[in-house]
């Protein structure tokens, strides 16, 4: 449930609904805006039979929840959030740009493209260091040599650098080295992964698994955020459907069902959904009319040796084009980058 308190309510009167729930057994969930604080209730709602605080000063209602994702839910924050990492903020008023190559397949193929990337515009390197391939006899990474490669990289240009976890112990060297933790498609409700990169300390970018529902997705994010760590980022990256035009299915509409669902920052990977780099640009500006707060596109110094997803990334040239191509559309979302 969350409990709306009244305009100007007291410190005194929050403090002591809070401290009722608490003395419950159940978690408190506090957002302050600027007129109207909200109380969220988390746990067992069991516990608090009896209780009215309807009768409560300062208590203007009280609002069952029946979702069951609470902490991701815009009901309990309705506020849109921001979620900072590296050197920017994911959220409001930006268009975070994350790019870089599928896989880490080298020092100087690494540091060739975070410069690149750097000088057309974006703000985070993405690369893949730990690799969840569909055959076991595919390039599965470079593990943490690819992880140091990345450091280096954000040391020299000042990115931001992003890459997946696919166990713990791949966590456990990535925090070392990465500004943010990515947990892909494949792995959407590996619960006990989902659980570690809560706890780890860094921002988690979730993205939606291969065939999963919209509330399957949020109460993934849901398992992040009830480790204590509220800053997760969603990623759409197209679900699997009957359509094989296309990689995967794209889902634009996706962007305003969690716009009214949750008040995380969203971001649309066009390149991953659709698997052909001609697709990437227009499904990149329909990402942005959509709302999205982010993309994240895939960009290789050579794309026809491409140890994997070539036929997806782009140039360094056609990156830079398309940079140019989209301020016009940030503009007119009101979005910097």
């Amino acid at each position: 449930m969350i409990i709306i308190m009244k305009p100007g309510a007291s410190p005194e009167a929050v403090g002591r609904v809070t401290g009722v729930i608490e003395e419950k057994g159940l978690q408190v969930h506090l957002s302050q805006g600027h007129q109207v604080t909200i109380i969220g209730v988390v746990g067992d709602k069991s516990l608090l039979e009896g209780v009215n605080f309807e009768v409560s000063e300062g208590v203007e209602r009280v609002v069952p929840v029946t979702e069951s994702y609470k902490l991701a839910n815009r009901k309990f924050h309705p506020e849109n959030s921001a979620v900072p990492a590296g050197n920017t903020v994911i959220g409001p008023g930006t268009l975070t740009v994350m790019a870089g190559p599928c896989a880490v397949e080298s020092r100087e193929q690494l540091l060739e493209t975070a410069f690149a990337v750097k000088k057309a515009g974006a703000s985070f390197l993405r690369g893949g260091a730990y690799k969840p391939r569909t055959s076991p006899y595919s390039f599965q990474g470079l593990e943490e040599e690819g992880l140091k490669y990345m450091k280096e990289a954000r040391e020299a240009t000042g990115l931001g650098v992003i890459c997946e976890v696919t166990s713990e112990h791949a966590i456990e060297k990535a925090v070392k080295y990465v500004d943010m933790l990515q947990i892909g498609a494949r792995n959407m409700q590996n619960f006990e992964l989902l659980k570690e990169a809560g706890r780890a300390g860094l921002p988690v970018l979730l993205k939606r698994g291969l065939s999963a529902t919209i509330d399957e997705w949020l109460n993934a994010a849901e398992y992040i955020m009830a480790e204590g760590n509220p800053n997760v980022t969603l990623c759409e990256r197209g679900i699997r459907t009957f359509e094989t035009a296309t990689r995967n299915t794209l889902d634009i509409s996706a962007v305003p069902v969690l716009r009214s669902r949750t008040h995380l920052p969203i971001i649309l990977d066009p390149s991953h959904a659709t698997g052909v780099r001609d697709y990437v640009e227009p499904l990149a500006k329909a990402a942005i009319a959509a709302g999205a707060d982010g993309l994240m596109i895939e960009v290789h110094p050579d794309p026809a040796r491409a140890l994997s997803d070539g036929p997806q990334s782009l140039t360094f040239d056609q990156f830079e084009g398309l940079m140019g191509r989209l301020k016009p559309y940030a503009k007119l979302e009101g979005r910097n980058f």
